[in-house]
């Protein structure tokens, strides 16, 4: 005579076949875990159970295993390599009591590190001393359309990290506008082995010129928005209501010349502001988004700038063309 199922199996049952969502593989796994024990799992455990079925993290690892600990090995006669498969030379040879003897020392040797390094065994794992929230990683990878921003490979085919394009132990920030999303393949091979010289760049964007309008207005009281990077203000001649400029706090003409993280940041105060305006006014239906770039291209004031230009139906006659407005008799096609 069988039994009737538990109120706990039932429940069970129906919150695993019925109400529980697939967003992400990790409950199943943590199901998986709790169910094959009968005693409560730390978290460790689980995690340790997530891993074991991650693919992304077993790819991580096996490039480890080829780029560096199985290059290293092999390299001193330790392993050799056959088609990816991994033996120890002369392994044949070791006794059962052997294989213990070395096995223990390499656990001795192992915790003598651990105890000397503490959480810096796994540094490489954790470049960050203070972790990136779970909502600017989102934005970030967001950002980058869940795609590696280096080699464009999708979050599905790589796990996506989120990087310092200027490192951390060069000075750079958390900022925003300072990171990027690279899978874990692209961020291990940037590291540091980049010719450019971090300290110099960290330098260049204190970069201010005596006289010059836009170095001169932080602190001014005119700044709608602002990040590390770049500000932006209100236009003080708008040919539209809601003219703004965006412009970065470092003095160079050239907004061409910009280093990345400088994109970055004057991209962010763009959508920002686009996204003020259009709450502020539903009669915006179109932006003309300009850059300025050498006296030959109408621009004035020497030190870069974007112009955000806010648009509505019948601000002018023939709108068709946009930009090519900027040559007379050049806009229509």
């Amino acid at each position: 005579m069988t039994s009737s199922p538990s109120a706990a199996f039932l429940r069970l049952r129906g919150f695993i076949a019925e109400r529980m969502r697939m967003s992400h593989v990790y409950q199943p796994l943590m199901l998986m875990e709790l169910l094959g024990r009968r005693s409560p799992a730390p978290a460790q455990d689980v995690a340790r159970r997530i891993l074991g079925e991650d693919v992304t993290q077993i790819e991580y690892y096996t490039e480890r295993v080829k780029r560096m600990v199985g290059k290293v090995l092999t390299g001193n006669g330790i392993t050799r390599c056959e088609k990816g498969t991994y033996a120890l030379v002369g392994g044949e040879e070791l006794s059962d009591a052997e294989r213990d003897q070395l096995l223990d020392l390499c656990r001795q040797r192992l915790d003598a590190f651990r105890k000397q390094r503490g959480e810096e065994v796994f540094a490489h794992r954790s470049r960050n001393r203070t972790p990136i929230s779970g909502s600017i990683k989102y934005r970030v990878l967001t950002r980058a359309k869940g795609r590696c921003e280096c080699c464009g490979a999708h979050e599905y085919q790589r796990a996506l990290e989120v990087d310092h394009i200027i490192p951390k132990n060069h000075g750079g920030s958390d900022d925003l506008s300072n990171l990027q999303a690279l899978c874990f393949r692209c961020n291990a091979g940037k590291r540091d082995t980049d010719s450019t010289d971090f300290r110099g760049l960290q330098a260049s964007y204190d970069q201010r010129q005596d006289g010059c309008v836009f170095c001169a207005l932080e602190g001014s009281g005119r700044v709608l928005l602002e990040n590390e990077l770049a500000l932006c203000i209100a236009d003080a001649y708008p040919v539209t209501p809601g003219h703004s400029l965006v412009i970065p706090r470092r003095h160079v003409a050239d907004g061409l010349a910009l280093h990345q993280p400088e994109w970055n940041a004057a991209v962010e105060l763009l959508k920002q502001r686009r996204e003020q305006l259009s709450a502020q006014d539903a009669s915006i239906t179109g932006w003309n988004v300009g850059l300025n770039s050498g006296e030959a291209a109408g621009q004035t004031v020497l030190h870069a700038h974007w112009h955000l230009i806010a648009r509505r139906q019948g601000d002018c006659d023939q709108p068709r063309g946009g930009v090519r407005g900027v040559i007379a008799g050049k806009q229509g096609y």
